[in-house]
This record gives C-alpha cells, structure tokens and sequence, in this order.
C-alpha cells in the first residue's frame, strides 16, 4: 500500500514536470483531466446520465490536450462531434453492462442504473450518434469547409458511412454482441476499419 502511494506520487510529480515542460496551456488540459477523471472515479460513475456524460468530457479533453500540445486551436465542430459521437460510444459500455447484469439489474447495477433503463439508453445512445452525423452534415455546408477543401462535395458521402457505422454498433450492442469497449472494438473490427479506411480515402479526395 505504501510502495503504491508513493509510485503513485512520484508519477504524478513526473507528469506535471513534463506537462509544464510542454507548455501552459497543456498543463491546463493535463490538470482538468486528472481532476474530471479522479471526481468520476470517486463518485461520477454511480451517477446515471452524469457518468456517460463524464466519459465523454474526457475523450473531448484528449483532443484539446493533443490540441495544446501541438499549438492547434480545435475547432467548434470538431469538439461538438466529438462530445455527441463520444457520449454514444459511453452509452453503449453501460447498455453492455447492464444487459449483461440481466434481471439482477432490477434494483440497480451500481452504475445508477436499472434493467428497466435499457430502452431510454439505447434512445439516448443512438439519438447522439445521429446528432454527431448532424454536426458532420453542417460542417461540410459551412465555410470553414468549403475554405478547407476544393471538392467539400466529396465530403457528403462521409455522412451515410458515419450512420451506418454507428447504427451497426448499437445492433451489435442491442443484440448482446458487444464484448469489447467500443473505442477497442472500433480499432480491432475488420469492417469498422473498412469503413474509416473509405472514409479516409474520400476526405483525401476533398482536399
């Protein structure tokens, strides 16, 4: 417990050192996180609807610290889809973990929530995944993009790839198929691959 405490210490003296070294501004981002991610530890993740939300915060803070580190100011729609595509994947890890507790979950999962919770979760999973494909469609429609890329035209064809690709994880989840955190399954999944890899090939077009 002691040698734990004091590794712990040390890492966290070491992280600052570096955080500092990189700049203020990261230090800033590093310092939000630790502490968004201690409050979830402690008591955020017992809380329905707030853990999901911190979840998502979280990967969103990853963006602005890789954003501060490189000196890049993040753009509105990016944070927006982010916050949206993020709380859907946090959504899906506790459809997973609750449809896997079964009718123990009756009286509580110790995640705050009950079995009876499964149909607003899954409306509230997929209804920000939409709304991620949404801030997508605007983007493409707004100047920054027609500033950004000749051919944002191109762009449009990412919109029904991004619907499909969440509407395929959240049968996946509804079906009970879902084993892996859904950020590793994105990474690991052959046809999500397939998918990002056509996505990626139509965003070079558009530049």
């Amino acid at each position: 417990m002691r040698t734990g405490v004091l590794l712990a210490a040390a890492l966290l003296t070491a992280a600052v050192s570096v955080s500092w070294m990189v700049g203020e501004r990261f230090s800033a981002v590093l310092a939000a996180y630790y502490l968004l991610t201690w409050t979830y530890s402690v008591r955020l993740k017992r809380a329905a609807i707030v853990d999901v939300m911190a979840l998502a915060a979280l990967y969103t803070l990853r963006i602005l610290a890789g954003a501060a580190a490189t000196g890049i100011s993040p753009s509105f729609w990016l944070l927006a889809f982010s916050m949206f595509i993020f709380l859907s994947l946090g959504v899906v890890k506790r459809y997973t973990e609750l449809l896997d507790a079964g009718p123990e979950a009756a009286t509580g999962s110790g995640r705050g929530y009950w079995a009876r919770d499964l149909p607003l979760l899954m409306s509230m999973g997929t209804g920000a995944g939409m709304c991620a494909v949404v801030v997508m469609a605007l983007y493409i429609n707004s100047p920054d993009s027609q500033y950004l890329y000749r051919h944002a035209e191109w762009l449009w064809v990412v919109c029904p790839l991004a619907m499909y690709w969440i509407i395929r994880v959240w049968l996946l989840t509804v079906r009970g198929q879902m084993h892996d955190d859904p950020v590793v399954f994105a990474v690991s999944d052959a046809i999500s691959l397939m998918t990002f890899a056509i996505i990626a090939v139509i965003t070079i077009a558009a530049i």
